[in-house]
């Protein structure tokens, strides 16, 4: 478990990550914060409203990227809908802002689980280092 727990103190740490989508023929990004690992899975969350919601279920493929301390980290990777109340009431507890916003019964607040991921730490200075999960 350790490669995915510094993948999430990495992407906690730079507060600020960035997510692509597909939109047909156009690729989409956009600022994301949330970061969660359950059950031994890295979750971000949206809402199902959003038009990023509707491009992950038409193409699950995503690419996360998020830089700090003159390192980067890219994740490539599947995302898996996870209606489970248990991981979205873990979110708002590691995420309270979240709160006014979403609630685990409202039917919008989305998790989503990384799948067949591949994780890579890059710099300047230092060899890459890849994980997988």
């Amino acid at each position: 478990m350790e490669g995915i727990e510094k993948v999430l103190k990495f992407l906690d740490e730079a507060q600020t990550y960035y997510l692509a989508t597909v939109d047909g023929d156009q690729p989409r990004v956009r600022p994301f914060g949330t970061a969660l690992l359950f059950d031994g899975r890295l979750y971000i969350q949206t809402g199902k409203v959003k038009s990023v919601s509707k491009q992950i279920a038409a193409n699950p493929k995503v690419e996360i990227c998020a830089f700090k301390g003159g390192k980067w980290l890219r994740i490539a990777g599947e995302l898996v809908n996870d209606d489970n109340r248990d991981v979205k009431v873990a979110m708002l507890e590691k995420m309270p802002s979240l709160k006014g916003m979403y609630d685990p019964d409202d039917g919008n607040m989305q998790m989503l689980y990384l799948k067949n991921a591949e994780a890579t730490f890059s710099s300047f200075t230092e060899a890459p280092e890849t994980i997988t999960f």
